[in-house]
């Protein structure tokens, strides 16, 4: 039996899943039990190893709020011809962004985050990251 990858838009639109369920605080017991599903059926869905039906898709968009639209936003170029490919307009960090914002803490930094209306402390917040980071002034990016 040969082991498949999972097609690329399979994976961008099960993260965009992950991300609105834990954005809106829901767990994937609670979304499987309103689609009528376990939750060990979400998390295929969220890793993109099952692919989502469209009427399920529409479902989900429902139950968390967003329209069908939402799941395909920022898909990215290359994933539309479902081969992976690296073009000059992609970086090669995006995926590891993505992993870092669909995760439980980078949900809960960014959600602090955006509640800091000061731009002085804002800023101050993402000095002291770099520094706990090790990150000295001359690798700012």
């Amino acid at each position: 039996m040969v082991k498949r990858n999972p097609n690329p838009i399979d994976v961008h639109v099960g993260s965009r899943v992950r991300m609105r369920r834990m954005l809106i605080g829901m767990s994937q017991e609670k979304l499987g039990e309103q689609l009528g599903l376990t939750f060990q059926q979400v998390q295929k869905y969220e890793k993109g190893s099952n692919r989502v039906s469209a009427s399920r898709l529409y479902q989900m968009g429902r139950i968390l709020g967003v329209n069908v639209q939402y799941f395909f936003d920022e898909l990215p170029h290359s994933s539309a011809s479902a081969v992976p490919e690296m073009g000059f307009a992609e970086s090669a960090g995006e995926p590891i962004i993505m992993d870092f914002l669909t995760s439980s803490e980078g949900l809960q930094l960014n959600k602090a985050f955006t509640q800091i209306k000061d731009p002085s402390v804002r800023r101050k917040v993402v000095e002291l990251v770099r520094t706990l980071a090790g990150e000295t002034p001359d690798q700012e990016s």
